[in-house]
């Protein structure tokens, strides 16, 4: 099968595609997709865990339909069924014609956008979902500050905090991007060309964080007593996994952080994806490049400013 591959070594790496990979075979409870369109989230290039697959195949969101099923699939999803997922960190592989996947990762695609669309989604979806419900203990009303607002991770962030938790979101990103996020839910917007832009926030319960750095060390200006700094920052902060403690706590001794890895949930996908149907949340704006210009479409994906999430399509119906 054609497919995408990493060659070389993190920092010294190569995008190549190749027509010979073998097809995936599903075994127990797996799920073949005929993927029809992939994602691409270009910092996987420093990830670790590409490197240790047999293929060197990068991507783990993808939207297509149910090939086959594993000899002992037992759960909901029949052959010609049209799914998206998200692939757990470890496995990837999904820019690929087919790949295999499992039960808690695959939920029915959106029917209301295409398989490019929906192969945008999955991670974004799941960061969102997890970083409200699982890590910010948010309450209704609350007041939000999503940095990096105006990507895909951001994107979600502010529509399900807006319509999920009636969050009074404050949306950080540049000029351009306002009245977009204004469209999305904000409630207010803020420029982070700005020097001082942390001084034109205020004060708020939460702070979802998606650029790490200097944008998150401001952040910690902004909170309140008892406020929780959540970020998914790559590279990640000094202070994730428990290495250490922040500095700024010294400053915030009430304020909680976290860092975090996503999950898989096969869960967040199928609610996101009523909702989307339901007209309620918007899908993501996407560039789209055919496998054979896979080189092209990496290079597009690490640009900061492409303003869409890029995506390979490998069916002619994606």
């Amino acid at each position: 099968m054609k497919a995408v591959q990493i060659l070389g070594e993190r920092g010294h790496h190569q995008i190549a595609v190749t027509n010979l990979m073998a097809r995936p075979v599903p075994r127990g409870h797996e799920v073949l997709i005929r993927v029809e369109a992939a994602g691409i989230t270009a910092d996987e290039v420093g990830w670790v865990e590409v490197y240790k697959t047999p293929t060197r195949i990068p991507g783990h969101d993808i939207s297509g339909v149910v090939e086959q099923l594993g000899p002992d699939y037992t759960g909901t999803l029949s052959v010609g069924d049209a799914v998206f997922a998200m692939l757990h960190a470890d496995r990837g592989q999904g820019q690929a014609e087919f790949a295999v996947t499992r039960e808690d990762e695959t939920a029915a695609k959106p029917a209301t956008v295409s398989h490019a669309e929906a192969a945008a989604l999955p991670i974004p979806v799941v960061t969102a979902w997890e970083a409200l419900h699982r890590h910010a203990g948010l309450e209704r009303g609350a007041r939000v500050l999503v940095t990096g607002a105006a990507g895909a991770v951001g994107r979600m962030l502010v529509q399900l905090a807006a319509l999920l938790f009636d969050a009074e979101v404050v949306a950080l990103a540049s000029a351009r991007n306002h009245a977009l996020l204004r469209g999305l839910g904000a409630a207010e917007v803020v420029d982070y060309s700005a020097a001082d832009w942390e001084m034109h926030v205020g004060k708020v319960d939460a702070v979802f964080d998606t650029v790490g750095g200097a944008v998150l060390a401001k952040s910690w200006r902004t909170v309140k007593s008892g406020a929780v700094i959540v970020t998914v920052a790559d590279p990640p902060p000094p202070w994730a996994f428990g290495k250490q403690v922040p500095e700024e706590l010294q400053d915030h001794p009430g304020v909680r952080y976290v860092y975090f890895v996503l999950s898989t949930d096969s869960e967040a996908l199928a609610k996101v994806a009523a909702l989307i149907d339901e007209g309620k949340v918007k899908a993501l704006p996407v560039a789209e490049f055919p496998v054979d210009e896979a080189v092209e479409a990496w290079e597009l994906a690490a640009k900061r400013s492409r303003g869409g999430k890029v995506v390979i399509k490998f069916g002619s119906g994606a």
